[in-house]
């Protein structure tokens, strides 16, 4: 095997760097967190999907755009999820002082301007999104954020909205990390729930909630979706489209570097 197949940035020489990072390299950041995922998936499954998901990303388009891996970020923001043992959540002051300093950081020691965050966890985007501002005014980073909930589950007419250890995140554990899936505690969970309150609490454009998972009115035992209805064979499926849609996303990152 190729020593730098995994194109991990940690596991370059100095002198590597130099040699094999150029002003077009792209950097991936994958971006997880530490919280309940219900009684049947792994409280890193966030990070294991965020890292898994870029693993295959650079595996599909590194020679197309260059594309190089940073090590994960495995806290993020958790706080709707801090009711439930093993939760760990960064406090929005730390989170941005984090990537502000990665930045930073980035910017002295490596040659590319070119930075996507792999985001694995949706408490994480909204501080992705401003501070993507941020990034390119202060540091002058080219930057975006592949959202990987939103790009697993783009809107349909599901009788269950999925957001949280239901059908969409358990059917990618299925497909990526099977071992990690307590399979006999998914028919114990209760599917339901008020969709109307998850679209007000949750989803609604015009107003933001601090909405908690262990809120009855939109989730069971922390999870809101349906996990009995998850599969391999449907995760696979998810893997396969969000990988490549990645392409198009590293395309138009290009587009917009500065002169």
């Amino acid at each position: 095997m190729e020593r730098h197949s995994k194109r991990l940035i940690e596991e370059l020489t100095s002198p590597e760097v130099s040699r094999l990072v150029s002003k077009t390299s792209i950097l991936c950041l994958p971006i997880g967190s530490i919280e309940q995922h219900g009684p049947h998936l792994p409280l890193n499954t966030d990070t294991i999907l965020a890292e898994a998901f870029t693993d295959r990303i650079i595996a599909r388009w590194a020679k197309t755009f260059d594309l190089w891996q940073l090590p994960a970020l495995t806290l993020g923001l958790s706080r709707e999820h801090a009711w439930a043992p093993g939760t760990l959540s960064l406090s929005v002051e730390t989170m941005t002082a984090l990537l502000r300093n990665i930045g930073s950081e980035i910017v002295r020691a490596l040659p590319t301007r070119n930075l996507v965050a792999i985001n694995g966890h949706g408490g994480n985007r909204g501080i992705l999104e401003a501070l993507g501002h941020e990034l390119w005014a202060d540091f002058g980073l080219n930057f975006c954020t592949l959202h990987l909930g939103a790009m697993m589950n783009p809107p349909s007419n599901a009788p269950l909205t999925e957001i949280h250890g239901g059908k969409d995140e358990t059917s990618v554990m299925l497909a990526l990390a099977p071992d990690l899936v307590r399979g006999d505690m998914i028919a114990k969970i209760k599917s339901a729930h008020d969709e109307k309150a998850v679209q007000e609490l949750i989803l609604d454009p015009g107003t933001s909630w601090p909405w908690r998972s262990d809120d009855k009115r939109i989730a069971e035992q922390g999870v809101i979706g349906d996990a009995k209805a998850a599969s391999a064979e449907f995760g696979n499926a998810i893997v396969a489209r969000v990988v490549e849609a990645a392409g198009g996303i590293f395309k138009r990152l290009l587009e917009n570097q500065r002169p």
